[in-house]
């Protein structure tokens, strides 16, 4: 201790006060003022002698040997990947490819990385396994915000999107400062719309805790087939392909204008949505546009680019021959 203030030595430092205290003997230790007691350095110094005539690491393993790590990688891939399969449909996939094992020792591995039995990993299972299955019937929903310069000073305008998880498509449902309950279930008889409704032909849509998101809104999605799959609390991450199409709107559009009316809003949201679809390549589809024109594969002719808000979002393409 040095005053009241604990200081913390690394290794190394312990290794050189332990060499150079030994040297000094306990009794010099003593008349010297030291960071630590003397016991703690000599205590230091037999730890390193006991570490020099240590060979527990060159005995040879006794009992039964450990499993093989390819077979435990396997055991647990297996079991993540198909939460139904018990201990033995565990073990016969793994003598399918070559290793035998019996069930107890399936048991053992998975009881080891916290994974629970058949039973319980169906009750549980895995949120993107879920989402997978239902690719082609899942949508989600969320608000984000923006500030619009008014007469009266800041508001804050609430804008609405829809996003189909397949394909990453996404609707502009609306905006507007003040989104009470008749806005609400206005904007879900549009998107359910029999003809045209953007959510035709899907059964689950995610959407957070959001109180605008009221029991009427809930229950013509229902009375449309579509059923409302409410997020826990503060859960962003559940719905993360809503998420990140925020924040690419956001950086690449909206946090770099200034808007003065609603009408310049939705102008900025409608181009940057013709160029998210048609112009903007994603990741999550291996790279690929959503909606591709016909100049996306051309391999002859000037290569053009085609500008929208002013230049802020630009696509390269090749002109017609």
């Amino acid at each position: 201790m040095q005053g009241r203030k604990r200081i913390l030595l690394t290794d190394d430092q312990r290794r050189v006060l332990a060499v150079k205290g030994k040297a000094l003997g306990r009794k010099t230790l003593r008349e010297l003022t030291t960071i630590v007691t003397p016991d703690t350095i000599l205590r230091w110094h037999r730890e390193l002698v006991a570490q020099k005539w240590d060979y527990s690491d060159q005995r040879k393993a006794v009992g039964r040997p450990r499993i093989r790590q390819v077979i435990v990688d396997l055991i647990l891939q297996f079991a993540r990947e198909n939460p139904t399969w018990g201990y033995d449909r565990i073990q016969g996939a793994l003598s399918n490819v070559g290793y035998q094992i019996s069930d107890t020792t399936v048991g053992n591995v998975l009881k080891a990385h916290g994974i629970e039995p058949a039973p319980d990993r169906q009750r549980t299972g895995v949120w993107s396994t879920f989402l997978k299955s239902h690719w082609d019937v899942l949508a989600a929903i969320d608000f984000t915000t923006i500030e619009v310069w008014t007469k009266g000073g800041l508001v804050t305008y609430y804008l609405l999107f829809v996003l189909e998880l397949k394909t990453r498509r996404v609707h502009f449902a609306g905006c507007t400062p003040h989104p009470d309950g008749y806005w609400m279930r206005q904007i879900v008889r549009n998107l359910t719309d029999a003809e045209d409704g953007f959510l035709l032909g899907k059964q689950f849509v995610l959407m957070d805790r959001d109180g605008k998101f009221s029991s009427a809104f809930r229950q013509v999605l229902n009375d449309a087939g579509c059923v409302p799959l409410r997020l826990p609390p503060r859960s962003p991450d559940l719905n993360s392909y809503v998420e990140r199409f925020f924040r690419s709107l956001k950086s690449e559009t909206l946090d770099r204008m200034i808007f003065f009316s609603e009408r310049s809003l939705r102008r900025a949201v409608t181009a940057y949505l013709e160029h998210y679809h048609a112009e903007r390549n994603h990741q999550g589809l291996s790279n690929e546009l959503i909606e591709p024109g016909p100049e996306v594969r051309a391999v002859v002719g000037q290569i053009e680019c085609r500008e929208r808000l002013g230049g802020m979002l630009r696509y390269y393409h090749r002109g017609a021959a």
